[in-house]
């Protein structure tokens, strides 16, 4: 495990980094912006680009994107020997864009798909596209040539979503207990938390959007089995995360006050009293991503020299890099930054 100082120098970097962010106070900066253009030249103000502004928008996001991951890579290197768990979660980026790049080979689109450079903590050969069998050469991602995962002919693009979902949060839940207690207990608690609202949002999403029976949307459940804490002094309850997500399938979609009992009821939307109430899952989304930020904006600071906080900082920079994007996104369609603000649910 690391030792002190680089835990110290990897803390206090962290926290210059985060001062300089669009979190917290400097997150409501964003709403004098206007046009896509203030945008790039409030987060980039030494390397703005004098683009159009559909040029603008396809350049801008690529670059945020970067610009969390360099923030990243700065804190992880800062250890000798980087725990697994924390390149994993860098490596995050990798499975979101193996998760497209294989979509778009599968569906035989002319250009590879944009990927971010992790430097020495990629694995995946994004450069062999649309040869999968190339690009995941050597990899942990192997299991995607076995015939019976990947069907060439017909497949169910949502199917490899969730199973490349499933084989990281898998993946991250073990080494994150190969940690030490005192390095993972804060990151237990989000990381629990975030597996069951991202449950409970595929539940949603396929009941709302694809009309999937109980039956159908079992299969796309992370289920992991763990025993977590509901806060730091709190004793572990041994659980599934697929726990509120298998409610959440008996629930009518059309009634509010069904949920009622549900963990996760605060974050559904209200009943406005126009029309006929119904989940609406990007509302359900949204509070939960707010949510999960208020946990990480709690916990950076509780424990200074343990290795979750360093998980925290990574998913303040992760918050920061959506919030950026939609900005960018929204005001691309001439919204203003107010009204993707409300649209997000976002706080300071």
């Amino acid at each position: 495990m690391p030792g002190m100082g680089e835990r110290a120098y990897a803390y206090s970097k962290s926290c210059g980094i985060i001062g300089k962010s669009f979190l917290g106070k400097r997150l409501r900066g964003l709403e004098k912006v206007t046009r896509l253009s203030e945008l790039d030249r409030m987060v980039f103000p030494m390397s703005s680009r004098d683009l159009p502004e559909k040029e603008l928008l396809h350049d801008l996001e690529k670059r945020i994107t970067g610009r969390a991951v360099n923030s990243i890579i700065s804190i992880v290197e800062s250890f000798s020997r980087v725990p697994e768990f924390l390149v994993l979660l860098l490596r995050s980026y990798e499975y979101a864009d193996l998760k497209s790049a294989v979509i778009a080979s599968l569906e035989r689109e002319k250009s590879a798909p944009f990927h971010t450079d992790l430097g020495v903590f990629q694995k995946v050969h994004f450069d062999a596209w649309p040869d999968i069998g190339a690009m995941v050469e050597g990899t942990e991602f192997v299991f995607l040539l076995d015939k019976k995962v990947i069907n060439i002919e017909k497949q169910d693009l949502v199917d490899i979503q969730t199973l490349l979902d499933r084989h990281y949060y898998n993946a991250l839940w073990k080494s994150l207990f190969s940690l030490p207690p005192g390095d993972r207990r804060a990151a237990a608690r989000i990381l629990s938390d975030e597996i069951s609202l991202r449950n409970s949002s595929w539940v949603l999403r396929l009941r709302t959007y694809y009309g999937m029976k109980p039956e159908e949307v079992m299969p796309h459940l992370i289920n992991i089995s763990a025993k977590v804490k509901g806060s730091l002094n709190e004793k572990s309850v041994s659980r599934s995360l697929a726990d509120e997500a298998l409610q959440c399938l008996e629930y009518p979609l059309d009634n509010l006050s069904a949920f009622s009992s549900w963990r996760w009821n605060e974050f559904l939307n209200s009943d406005s009293g126009v029309g006929h109430w119904h989940a609406d899952p990007r509302h359900f989304q949204n509070a939960a991503s707010q949510y999960l930020y208020r946990l990480a904006r709690h916990y950076f600071r509780l424990k200074p020299f343990s290795l979750d906080t360093i998980f925290c900082f990574i998913k303040l920079k992760q918050f920061e890099e959506d919030i950026l994007i939609s900005s960018a996104e929204g005001l691309g369609m001439s919204m203003s930054s107010r009204d993707i603000f409300s649209l997000m649910g976002v706080e300071s």
